[in-house]
């Protein structure tokens, strides 16, 4: 008995001395445990440096000179706009705690009961919420891989590390900034990451102005975004949305009655998509990437063509004095890394008038849909080789055998032709994946058409559509206003603007005419309208041809001769001047295109872009100077610090009196009775001084408008893919008919809209001290129309 009573309290101290090793060593293995996953033993532990400044990627925005955000450049998935708490809902915020982190103010991170009520409903088997508080949420986002990509053990020690980084970024961030950062992180599909462009995506609006409804479904999102999106699931999204607002009635931040009255409200989306494809300015935003993302020009890295045609030149130039052109990869963060547009949440202030921009692109749309290009459909309708012209060739076959040539190349162009080649496919198995029909989607002026044909069919029946550019400059500042690059970048992604470099007809002779101003002529001087031959330097005879005959043979102005694009006229002008020193000057004026300098380069053979004619045209309203265009004013980090300002690079390349004598000539071509662009008067009725020139090259193959403006020039072209979609026949095919509509179309509503500020009786400022008498009347029809009736005809017009 005495011995019993002995032993039992050695028994009693040898599990005491167990409990306690155990419970030491216990302590020591967390102890352990969480020393390796601080030093990255059993998972990425990101440094300090990088949980003090972690790096969100953030969209780059595009802002109008009239502060109307004009879209975005980003990573594909990256579609993120940074927003601070301030510009957050508080209904968003109450949402947001309510709902996934009712204690959130009161851990550090981690939130023991709510582990603790995690773990105890896996036991128990209820779903009793998840343990995550939203600073694990958030470092789960920042420094750690999907939950879903890993195994069990291994997502084990993941939400160790998540713990560690919690722990940490609550040492470094405010309760609001964690907050903010975790919904500027958030993916919530659709393109849309972040809570800013989710709202502008779903809703559009801001996070500052959704509404309690709208910041519930958000939030609801955040649970499973690809289950509750309410573009595919709009039920099960009002469900989760409902559970939102029934947290916030639990955690009393709504009363019984307001969550009765909402959880009823259907999910309204005003929904935004978001594609780099659309918006209300793609052209430009790709050009603008382009531009700022360009790299040093490096001459081994150009093709032969591209030396040759001039594009090395010109971006040598840009890259020497355009500080915008590569401006990606000439400047550099504090870090000493260089500016990124996909990452780094810039916002780019540009030129771009919204309103003007809108008003140039309905212009476009509204007469190539309703004029041009059901004239065109007309034209073709019956033709066996549409959309090319019947004039391809001198006989049936030789037509037939040049159409299959233009569409083989066609589709060699295309990306799925190069894919099927890349992978080895035989060109005969090619050639049937492209006779097949399939399911597509194409392009109509009435919208998007779904329809079956074949790829080769689809090739065919997009090349049916006339292609346009436009783009608008005030000369005295270099500011870009317009920049139209074509009809649709979702199926038309060539820009027209800058990339695309056509023929430019008789927009060219007016820096022929310049030359003869700067050499003592005047508008008024008198030249003999008659056909002349001239010899190029190898002694080869040019004899131009004329449209008409009218005053064949007469002693003819200056003035009358531009008006009317009289080719005889000019090809006098060359032979007095030469070719040479034509190509010379317009290479002063801006336009660095390549130019091979022979006689008929006068009637306007050289390709140049719209973007490189304002430019140029802009000497002329800007009193001779040349001002490069200006396409951004600065731009701005993503916390709102300045980090570039641009002004416009400025060269005087003719004297302003002569820049005045051009400008009455251009005038010219408007006031003229007959003039090529006097359509502007009696067809569309503007009554204040404008100058213009249009543009028509060999087989109506380009359409051109140049319109100026005390304070603003514009460019547009007309004309199919390539230069055999054309219109047969001049009387649809000339600028006058197919670009300068779209310009007075776009100027009556500039000069509707007074917000705007543009005066539509403003006159060009005349030199101090100009004296040269620009009065030809002696020389010109005077005007048959003095009824002041309104003109239903050029006739009755003049």
């Amino acid at each position: 008995m005495n011995e019993t009573k002995f032993k039992q309290p050695t028994s009693y101290k040898k599990y005491v001395l167990i409990f306690w090793s155990i419970f030491v060593f216990g302590i020591a293995a967390v102890i352990l445990l969480f020393w390796a996953i601080s030093k990255g033993y059993l998972g990425y532990i990101p440094p300090i440096q990088e949980i003090e400044s972690p790096k969100n990627k953030y969209e780059t925005q595009l802002i109008s000179s009239d502060n109307v955000i004009l879209g975005s450049i980003y990573f594909q998935g990256e579609n993120r706009t940074k927003v601070n708490y301030n510009n957050l809902s508080p209904y968003l915020v109450n949402a947001l705690i309510s709902t996934e982190d009712i204690r959130f103010a009161k851990h550090s991170g981690i939130d023991a009961k709510g582990i603790l009520r995690a773990v105890t409903g896996v036991v128990t088997g209820r779903n009793s919420g998840g343990g995550s508080t939203i600073t694990q949420q958030l470092a789960k986002q920042l420094f750690t891989e999907n939950a879903y990509n890993v195994s069990f053990i291994k997502r084990i020690f993941q939400k160790l590390n998540e713990y560690v980084i919690a722990v940490q970024l609550e040492r470094f961030y405010t309760k609001e900034e964690i907050l903010t950062m975790y919904l500027n992180k958030f993916d919530f599909n659709n393109n849309a990451t972040g809570i800013q462009t989710a709202s502008r995506v779903y809703f559009n609006t801001t996070p500052k102005d959704l509404k309690i409804e709208e910041a519930a479904m958000l939030v609801g999102m955040l649970q499973n975004p690809t289950l509750y999106n309410p573009k595919r699931f709009p039920e099960k999204t009002q469900k989760r949305r409902n559970i939102v607002l029934g947290q916030l009635m639990n955690a009393d931040y709504i009363n019984k009655h307001e969550f009765d009255s909402l959880k009823t409200l259907p999910i309204e989306l005003d929904y935004h998509k978001v594609d780099h494809k659309v918006g209300p300015i793609p052209y430009f935003r790709e050009f603008i990437r382009q531009f700022m993302t360009a790299e040093k020009p490096l001459k081994k890295n150009y093709r032969g063509w591209d030396i040759r045609s001039g594009k090395y030149l010109a971006d040598s130039i840009s890259w020497a004095t355009n500080p915008l052109y590569g401006w990606c990869n000439k400047n550099f963060k504090p870090d000493g890394s260089n500016y990124s547009l996909y990452t780094d949440g810039l916002k780019i202030y540009t030129t771009i008038d919204s309103r003007m921009q809108k008003y140039a692109q309905q212009a476009m749309y509204k007469h190539l849909s309703e004029d041009v290009q059901p004239r065109f459909f007309k034209q073709e309708a019956n033709s066996p080789y549409a959309p090319y012209s019947s004039k391809i060739g001198n006989s049936p076959e030789e037509r037939v055998e040049r159409m299959h040539d233009f569409l083989e190349r066609a589709m060699q162009n295309t990306d799925r032709y190069r894919r099927l080649a890349a992978a080895g496919v035989k060109r005969d198995s090619i050639l049937k994946i492209f006779d097949t029909p399939v399911s597509t989607t194409v392009f109509s002026w009435n919208g998007d058409i779904d329809t079956v044909m074949s790829p080769m069919d689809s090739i065919r029946y997009m090349k049916y559509y006339l292609r346009s550019g436009m783009m608008s400059m005030n000369p005295l500042n270099g500011h870009v206003k317009v920049y139209v690059g074509g009809i649709d970048y979702s199926y038309f992604q060539y820009d027209m603007v800058s990339l695309g470099h056509r023929q430019v007809g008789s927009t060219i002779k007016p820096f022929l005419y310049t030359l003869a101003m700067q050499e003592g002529y005047t508008p008024c001087s008198r030249f003999l309208n008659a056909p002349i031959t001239i010899y190029d330097d190898l002694g080869r005879p040019w004899t131009p041809d004329n449209s008409d005959d009218e005053r064949l043979n007469e002693m003819v102005t200056l003035k009358w001769g531009l008006a009317k694009s009289n080719n005889f006229i000019s090809a006098r002008l060359m032979n007095e001047f030469k070719p040479k020193t034509l190509a010379d000057l317009i290479h002063s004026m801006g336009i660095t295109s390549s130019i091979d300098a022979v006689p008929s380069m006068c009637l306007g053979t050289p390709d140049f872009s719209v973007k490189e004619m304002v430019k140029a045209y802009g000497v002329f309203a800007n009193h001779g100077v040349m001002t490069d265009p200006v396409f951004v004013t600065r731009i701005e980090d993503k916390d709102g610090n300045i980090i570039a300002t641009f002004a416009p690079y400025k060269k005087e390349v003719i004297h302003e009196n002569t820049a005045y004598l051009m400008l009455n000539l251009l005038e010219g071509v408007v006031d003229t009775p007959g003039g090529t662009g006097s359509r502007l008067r009696w067809k569309y009725q503007f009554k204040g001084p404008i100058g213009g020139k249009t543009g028509t090259t060999q087989d109506q193959s380009d359409g051109w408008f140049m319109g100026v403006l005390p304070n603003l020039v514009t460019g547009v072209w007309v004309g199919g893919e390539e230069r055999s979609i054309r219109f047969n026949n001049i009387t649809y095919g000339q600028g006058a008919e197919m670009a300068l509509p779209i310009f007075a179309l776009f100027l009556k509503s500039v000069y509707a809209d007074t917000t705007l500020g543009y005066d539509p009786m403003e006159d060009f400022e005349k030199p101090a001290g100009f004296n040269t008498d620009l009065d030809c009347g002696k020389f010109t029809v005077p005007s048959q129309n003095e009824s002041g009736k309104t003109p239903d005809s050029p006739d009755d017009f003049w």
